[in-house]
């Protein structure tokens, strides 16, 4: 399928180019940084999925979809969840929320496929995905006006603060950002973290001590709670 991306953050681009290049069923064309510059390039070439963020200065995305005479596939983008029934009412493919972890990416690559191709099958696609082995050890999270790279390693600690979460790493410095805690929790799951407390989830690699209820984790004493300690103590064999 021969694709374009429509995104005004840089880094968002960057991690769909890294995507789009893992699976061999996708061509990219083109990227473009507004959906204006975008408009006559869609009218005036075949193009099966555009992945578009809508979100952008001065034309949305969904602005971009109503004024195309070509209507491909499309595949929205977003760090916010508010417009999702808009977008499935304008007939969208799927609905992705920043950041996009590539499992997700690949489930709507694949709807999109079978939309495209109904011939098509899920395991033929999936036997064209490059991508090595390797779990993605690495996400990207909005922080203000960007979406910030976090590597999981460099990550000692979340706080949760109501709608919003602290991420402390090991530059002694912290991103401040609008997700739950409960998302983060799905997410690093497997990846060597444990939720240990309401408010917390911790980097088990990085705490030097365990008491009763507490861990140590660089200079921070972080309270376990009676409803995760079990569970904490059966992850790190205690």
């Amino acid at each position: 399928m021969k694709c374009v991306i429509i995104d005004d953050e840089p880094l968002a681009v960057e991690l769909l180019e890294d995507f789009v290049s893992k699976v061999d069923s996708l061509e990219l064309l083109n990227t473009f940084n507004n959906a204006i510059d975008a408009v006559s390039y869609i009218n005036q070439n075949n193009v099966d999925l555009i992945f578009l963020d809508i979100q952008m200065p001065h034309f949305s995305g969904i602005d971009f979809l109503n004024t195309i005479e070509k209507k491909p596939l499309v595949i929205f983008t977003t760090a916010y969840s508010d417009y999702a029934v808009e977008g499935f009412n304008l007939g969208a493919v799927d609905y992705l929320v920043k950041p996009i972890p590539f499992h997700r990416f690949l489930k709507s690559v694949v709807r999109a496929q079978q939309i495209n191709n109904p011939a098509a099958t899920v395991q033929a696609i999936a036997e064209n995905i490059t991508t090595p082995e390797a779990e993605q050890d690495f996400m990207f999270v909005r922080a203000e006006y960007e979406n910030v790279k976090m590597n999981f390693s460099d990550i000692l600690f979340i706080e949760g603060l109501k709608d919003y979460v602290k991420i402390y790493t090991t530059d002694n410095k912290f991103t401040l950002t609008l997700i739950s805690l409960i998302k983060l929790e799905n997410l690093l799951s497997n990846k060597g973290f444990s939720r240990i407390h309401r408010s917390y989830i911790i980097n088990i690699k990085h705490v030097k001590s365990i008491q009763k209820n507490k861990v140590l984790i660089s200079d921070k004493r972080i309270p376990i709670s009676e409803s995760y300690k079990n569970a904490f103590f059966e992850k790190i064999n205690l």
